[in-house]
């Protein structure tokens, strides 16, 4: 429901009433096919700065190119009709009558059981007076408008131009830290956690734009600490962007009145200036005051910026029962994290509702499906001309002629709108009183459509696969918008192409395999054990095997959050639940030796001491933890004053004389971590000195400290601890890897030898405990899980995830999951997150006890295989098998081992059939007799398709 607002909250949970206030759209949803007729006779033209300085749009307009749902909408204050009445030329023009403009607003009162908040952040926006000269420069704009300058330039394959003058941008500088870490800005103080990879995403996109432009990133701490993140960053650095470590005071206009200059105090004292033709303000989040609204009738707690206020133990868990958060509205993240708060909210917010789950789901009912075996192919060709995207450029008429000729079609039908209401139903009356038995529709691309149409051919009673889409928008009108007898000429082509596969189709039988919906959790740590209790609290049966004696993991290390929350008492906590609840096995000095099956069908082996058994399950989460890097530098194992993190936590927490004791500590960071050989961050080593300086100050204001430091990473609203640092008098001196500290061991005292950037001089400081901040590495479980499950791991050892954003959680093999340190180095509050988002993803699989699976697929065609196995070698899937039998067709009596494909793995990519010499493996819907057929068409040959 868009153009929504939630305006009241009453009851408590699960029995909440929700009053909510529908504004109008002015546009039928249902109706709208968003063709852009409407917005192309449109008279107004209103600035668009999301979409570039210059960017312009109507007073009907659609949010954005992907919006959802993809339909226009009217800006009521501009539209001359609403405020005059005398216009209405969108309505005129309409092809789908979807103008309303007597549309109203609407109160609508529901009941739910849960609800989540997800509103989101707005980007800075500078004071009207500022040292960056935003809104007075141009040329000063920024990144979210930066971005969309690039992709509009990009798009149109031209020059990236400055506003002022249209000249073409050659060199361009980053502003970092614009309204984030600035305590001038009041309510600024946190750093936005996403600026510095932005900056570094939109110097590469600069790059693709124009491989010449000269690109200056002004930060003060580099903090691209994601997974993967510094390897991006350093690539950065190799393509030439130029990364100088400057906070920018002012940046000024130059003597030509439209290049910018900015001067900048470097390290050793010299002033430095800089021009440029344009400069990007990367801008931070903050929270819009609607939404601080919102959080103060919903009665959520907020803290001094806005955000709402969580628990490091419950991330998505607001301060009312039944009210959860996500996103950037819990403090600022990048999109990967947000995500995941997504799905780990929507676990949060579906246990209450277990009990209840599927009670108000409906089941499409669809005619019995016709058998067309016995039936010559009937192919039928429906061309749309979506509004003026298509017939705005292609002769849709000549193309519909040009199908009327081809062998086998029977039907050619032309639809304004392909993908309308009305279309779709005309489509399925068509196939029945046609008795159509293959179905070409010639419209915009299957990503989107597809599906749609494949429903309709189901609902007509025909084989959803009797069905070929031709791309005529994209690959023709859109790419050759200039040029209509090439965008004709190619859209003939695609349909003849498409005609000519489909004739050869054959109907698909559905593909469904039965889930058990139990599951096995690898590891006890929090990762694992906030997995497990949110599956069975969901009703499942879960297997957790921990390798040890003990469930906890690493967290019975820690003792606490940087919120300064209390870990133990969390841990052994969420340890007595596990082992209390009657849906979860604990199964401990055990671990999975062995494994097979496929998502819905799993059976793993599991070793407890010598003796072996099986369990079956449907998904599987592999939740093994990391662990701490044993340094061989800076004198560790050398002296007992010498430690790592972990080891100081400890002696500080029993009282250890070493640091009761002690006057002087010195942190150094990043031993392991951000090195060729480990060229990632870990993330919590900062946070982490922070507090442990904090601390040490606040039980003895006279202690020195000092924290040797490469870039000071404490993200998001991990900042105040930082400020906490300076405050007390913590001293950082920064280092890098050519000028790295060494130490040296005296008789009673401990010296680390530094190299001030600031002073440019060596210093040498005294200490009584030197404090390591060691790499996170993975745990040899890893290698191991990966080789039993056939999972991928990247260069760092870690698991590799599908998607870093759409698939977060998920293996490529499906049915297998992975969270916690076995993904990569993060604080607990991101384990936990990223543990309930599997608990969500995990549930969608086992929620049915069937599942369907896409009928594209590989067989076997056993008179031609040879049994090479060299489909078995190339399968990214796992999913072709041996099996002994005697080939049909062959004239012997022994068996041989052949291939054998497992429909639950296949993925249909078709590498298998490419790599066959002798044709003894296809694809259904991509049979080497289709493709050849849509090449000898393409050729210009449809002469002998009957005989064939």
């Amino acid at each position: 429901m868009t153009h929504t607002e939630l305006e009241r909250l009453e009851g408590e949970a699960p029995r909440f009433q929700a009053t909510l206030r529908c504004r109008p759209r002015y546009v039928d949803v249902r109706r709208c096919v968003a063709c852009g007729e409407c917005a192309r006779v449109c008279p107004v033209s209103i600035e668009d700065p999301r979409c570039g300085p210059q960017a312009r749009r109507a007073a009907i307009f659609l949010s954005y190119p992907q919006a959802v749902p993809m339909a226009y909408q009217i800006d009521p204050r501009r539209c001359l009709q609403l405020t005059q009445g005398t216009c209405g030329a969108c309505a005129r023009v309409c092809p789908a009558d979807a103008v309303r403009f007597d549309d109203r607003e609407r109160w609508l009162t529901v009941s739910v059981g849960s609800v989540v908040v997800a509103t989101g952040f707005r980007p800075f926006e500078p004071p009207a007076r500022n040292p960056w000269g935003f809104g007075v420069y141009d040329n000063v704009v920024q990144s979210v408008v930066w971005e969309r300058m690039l992709s509009a330039a990009a798009a149109e394959r031209r020059p990236v131009v400055r506003p002022s003058d249209g000249a073409p941008v050659r060199r361009v500088a980053f502003v970092q830290c614009v309204g984030s870490r600035d305590e001038s800005a009041r309510g600024h103080e946190y750093c936005s956690s996403v600026c510095c990879m932005t900056a570094v995403k939109e110097a590469s996109m600069a790059l693709e734009c124009d491989p010449s432009m000269k690109v200056t990133v002004f930060y003060t701490d580099m903090r691209t600490a994601g997974k993967d993140f510094d390897r991006y960053f350093h690539a950065m650095q190799e393509r030439g962007v130029q990364f100088l470590r400057y906070r920018v005071p002012r940046v000024d206009m130059a003597e030509d009145g439209h290049s910018l200059e900015i001067q900048v105090v470097t390290e050793d004292g010299r002033r430095a200036k800089h021009v440029f033709d344009l400069v990007v303000l990367s801008v931070g989040m903050e929270v819009p005051s609607g939404v601080r609204a919102l959080c103060h009738r919903l009665g959520v707690q907020t803290d001094s910026h806005g955000f709402v206020e969580t628990s490091s133990f419950e991330p998505v868990k607001t301060s009312r029962d039944g009210i959860y958060v996500c996103g950037t509205l819990a403090g600022p993240k990048d999109i990967a994290h947000a995500v995941l708060e997504g799905s780990a909210a929507a676990a949060a917010a579906t246990v209450p509702l277990a009990d209840v789950r599927n009670s108000l789901s409906r089941l499409r009912d669809f005619p019995e499906e016709r058998s067309v075996a016995d039936e010559a192919p009937r192919v039928g060709v429906f061309l749309c001309h979506c509004g003026s995207n298509i017939a705005g450029v292609v002769d849709v008429e000549a193309v519909a002629e040009m199908a009327s000729r081809l062998p086998y079609v029977v039907h050619v039908e032309r639809n304004l709108f392909a993908c309308a209401q009305d279309s779709q139903e005309r489509i399925r009356r068509s196939i029945e009183s046609r008795r159509l038995n293959r179905i070409v529709v010639a419209a915009c691309s299957p990503v989107t459509h597809e599906a749609l149409f494949r429903e309709t051919l189901k609902n007509a009673g025909l084989n959803e696969y009797l069905f070929e889409m031709a791309n005529i928008r994209n690959q023709a009108a859109w790419v050759h918008g200039r040029d209509p007898r090439a965008a004709t000429t190619k859209a003939a082509d695609l349909v003849r192409m498409a005609v000519a596969k489909v004739s050869l189709q054959e109907p698909m039988p559905a593909v469904t395999v039965n889930v058990n919906p139990t599951v096995l959790v690898v590891g006890g740590g929090v990762a694992g054990m906030t997995t497990a209790l949110g599956l069975a609290d969901q009703g499942f049966p879960v297997h957790l095997v921990e390798k040890s004696s003990q469930l906890g993991g690493n967290a019975r290390h820690l003792y606490r959050t940087w919120k300064g929350e209390d870990m133990a008492g969390f841990v052994e906590h969420l340890a007595a639940k596990v082992r209390s609840h009657p849906y979860i096995s604990v199964y401990l000095k055990s671990e999975v030796v062995a494994a097979e099956g496929y998502v819905g069908n799993f059976r793993s082996t599991i070793q407890k001491g010598g003796a072996t058994f099986s369990v079956d399950h449907g998904v599987t989460v592999l939740a093994v933890g990391g662990t701490a890097h044993k340094p061989n530098e800076y004198g560790y194992a050398e002296s007992q004053r010498v430690l790592t993190a972990l080891e100081f936590d400890k002696l500080h927490a029993v009282g250890d004389e070493r640091i009761t004791e002690a006057k002087s500590f010195v942190f150094i960071q990043c031993v392991g971590s951000r090195e060729p050989q480990r060229p990632y961050c870990s993330r919590v080593c900062c946070t982490h000195a922070m507090q442990a300086a904090v601390e040490l100050k606040e039980e003895d204001a006279s202690r020195e400290i000092t924290i040797l430091y490469r870039d000071v990473r404490t993200y998001g609203l991990r900042e105040s601890l930082y400020r906490q640092a300076r405050e007390k008098g913590v001293v950082f001196i920064r280092y890098d890897l050519e000028h790295k500290p060494a130490v040296r061991l005296g008789p009673n005292e401990l010296y680390v030898h530094a190299m001030d950037p600031m002073l440019q001089r060596p210093l040498t400081l005294r200490a009584d405990v030197i404090i390591l901040a060691t790499a996170i590495v993975p745990q040899s479980a890893v290698a191991e899980l990966a080789g039993i499950y056939k999972l991928p791991v990247n260069a760092d050892g870690f698991f590799q995830e599908s998607h870093a954003k759409l698939r977060p959680v998920e293996f490529l093999t499906e049915g297998v999951f992975m969270a916690g340190l076995a993904h990569g180095p993060k604080p607990l509050d991101e384990v936990i997150v990223q543990a309930q988002a599997v608990v969500a993803r995990a549930a969608s699989i086992l929620a049915t006890r069937r599942r369907s699976l896409d009928a594209v697929k590989a067989h076997v065609v056993m008179e031609n295989c040879d049994g090479c196995a060299l489909c078995l070698d190339v399968c990214p899937y796992g999913a072709i098998d041996w099996e002994s039998r005697s080939p049909k067709g062959r004239e012997t009596h022994d068996s041989v081992r052949l291939p054998v494909i497992n429909m639950a793995l296949c993925k249909g990519c078709g590498i298998c059939q490419a790599t066959c010499p002798k044709d003894g493996i296809r694809v259904a819907g991509f049979s080497g007799r289709q493709v050849s057929r849509q090449l000898q068409t393409l050729l210009g040959s449809e002469q002998g398709w009957a005989a064939s």
